[in-house]
């Protein structure tokens, strides 16, 4: 079974920067071929995709929110994807959460289609 564990939230102020890690445990035989996506969740709205991964890299995709603002990328010899989060805005405060799809065929990060889920992190932005 593969497990997930997010780290690196914490309270910034506007404009500043912070780096998520999401390690991987267990079976994690096959990471390297499968998508990792982060997404996230504020408080009483719904979870959605942040930026998704392949898991050669080559491909990547932004929300629209974030784009040119976030960077995910990941090591597969260390089992880590990880979120480089800049120019953070109050709108960013949200709890994190890596996922993973356990499929080698599909680069995507469908949000109801991931099969594996980190507890998350909480990211505050906020003077």
């Amino acid at each position: 079974q593969l497990q997930l564990v997010e780290s690196g939230g914490g309270l910034v102020q506007p404009g500043g920067s912070l780096r998520l890690s999401c390690a991987a445990s267990g079976d994690t035989l096959d990471l390297e071929y499968y998508p990792l996506g982060w997404f996230r969740q504020a408080p009483g709205k719904e979870r959605e995709a942040v930026a998704c991964i392949s898991g050669s890299s080559s491909s990547i995709n932004y929300a629209d929110s974030v784009k040119g603002r976030f960077t995910i990328s990941r090591d597969n010899a260390l089992n880590t994807v990880y979120l480089q989060m800049n120019s953070l805005r109050p709108e960013d405060t949200a709890d994190y959460f890596c996922a993973a799809k356990f499929s080698m065929y599909s680069p995507d990060c469908p949000r109801d289609n991931m099969n594996t889920w980190g507890k998350g992190t909480l990211v505050t932005v906020s003077a």
